[in-house]
């Protein structure tokens, strides 16, 4: 397992091992005590997965208590995160990855930080741990194409949910 400090501070990229023979491969998703041993010493309490087809943007949402490790468990992704914590120096920074499943790759997103993501493959599965329950009434969601954060997204016209396109609850 490799860890990877990101521009915006408590956001890891997280690389897994991957084993690969004839059969095809292996992947230890997580395993708490590795985790642990990498300074990840987060108790998660629930798992969740969202499954959506190309074009699809998800998010931004956020919430000032949840941890979430973030992964992509078919497909491929355009991912986001935003620094949603409006007394930082760095409210507003985001930073994009992409996370599939030939990578592997792993984000952690720490509390006050939105995320959103867009599928880049025909079809996707997104997963994610978080360390409090989902609770709709906490949490925050910036537009997808809010001018003043100015994400770079590689479409114009994503396929949105009503929350998402107000950039709010409805």
């Amino acid at each position: 397992m490799e860890i990877v400090r990101t521009k915006l501070d408590g956001v890891l990229l997280i690389k897994p091992g991957i084993f690969e023979d004839h059969r095809g491969e292996y992947v230890e998703t997580y395993n708490e005590e590795l985790y642990k041993k990498n300074g990840i010493d987060i108790a998660f309490v629930q798992d969740d997965i969202s499954v959506s087809g190309r074009h699809v943007l998800r998010g931004i949402h956020g919430d000032g208590n949840t941890w979430k490790l973030i992964s992509c468990l078919h497909g491929r992704f355009y991912f986001v995160v935003v620094n949603g914590d409006r007394e930082s120096e760095h409210f507003g920074k985001w930073q994009e990855f992409i996370l599939s499943d030939r990578n592997r790759h792993q984000v952690l997103v720490p509390p006050k930080h939105g995320n959103g993501h867009l599928v880049l493959s025909e079809r996707a599965i997104f997963h994610y741990k978080q360390s409090s329950y989902y609770n709709p009434s906490g949490q925050f969601t910036f537009r997808w194409d809010d001018p003043e954060l100015g994400i770079w997204w590689p479409i114009n016209n994503p396929v949105l949910s009503r929350r998402d396109e107000a950039g709010h609850f409805v």
